[in-house]
Formats: structure tokens, sequence, C-alpha cells
């Protein structure tokens, strides 16, 4: 079944592409890679949906819903830069950043709401390498922001 067949079965809806917030482009391809920016949870116009601090005002399991919808966030931008996200050969590198408490140690997990919609939805090549580690601060005050790479058919 195809990425974009998944998406249907699943109900998912992808937001359209984030105005990017800063001085940056939301990805860059070279050859077949495509290089995602850090994505957080943006609205189309660039408006937060979500913001806090994991372990103090949001719990591992809120933030990993948010871990969600960044991945859709992130495929929505993928598609309007592919065309079609069936254009996604593989799930290469994922690096996820969680806006946490001293001593919070589950940044991970939260980062699997990211990684486990990536293979709902990329089946077997959704699986990737991946990064996950607690920060201090993210802009705007966003508890989650992860990057990507992907390769492309």
């Amino acid at each position: 079944m195809s990425a974009e067949q998944r998406i249907a079965e699943l109900g998912l809806t992808l937001p359209e592409p984030a105005t990017p917030v800063g001085s940056y482009v939301p990805g860059v391809m070279v050859g077949n890679i495509l290089f995602m920016s850090g994505h957080g949870p943006f609205d189309s116009q660039g408006r937060t949906t979500s913001q806090g601090k994991v372990g103090r005002s949001m719990s591992t399991e809120e933030a990993q819903q948010v871990a969600r919808q960044v991945a859709l966030n992130m495929l929505g931008s993928v598609r309007g830069l592919v065309g079609d996200l069936d254009r996604v050969k593989r799930v290469v590198k994922v690096l996820g950043l969680v806006n946490c408490v001293d001593g919070y140690t589950d940044a991970p997990k939260v980062i699997n709401g990211f990684s486990d919609c990536m293979v709902e939805v990329f089946g077997q090549a959704g699986g990737h390498a991946r990064s996950a580690f607690g920060v201090t601060e993210l802009p705007a005050g966003i508890p989650v922001e992860v990057e990507a790479v992907f390769e492309l058919r």
C-alpha cells in the first residue's frame, strides 16, 4: 500500500505547510535526499499550536501527541516540496528535541510520537536512525521540534 493510501486509510489530514518563522527554507533536496528543517507545532501561518515545558506544564503523553502532530506537519511540508508522499523511498534520520525540565530523561519516549507516525505512514520504510534529547528551551516555547532526512525515489 502506498503512503498516500495509508494516510487516507488512517483518516489522517496533513496540514498545509507552515510559513517559515525565520530565515530558512522548509527543506533542501540534494540529489535524491531531502533534508527537512526543524518542524514544530505551528499552523500554516507560522503560529504555535502548542507551548509548554515537558515535566512542568506538559506530560510525556501530551508531548507524544504534539510530536505526532509535528510528524503530520512535516509530512505536509514534504508533500508540498515533492508533490506526492509516494516519492518517499525511506525515512533515513530523525533528530528530535524536547523542551523539558532539568533531569527529564524520557525525551526518546516523546519523540516516539513522531517515529511511530512515520512507520504508520511508510511501513518498514518509515523506520529510521534517530537521536532524541532534552533541551532547556525551544523557539516560541514549543515543546517539540524535529528535523528529518528522507530518501526519495
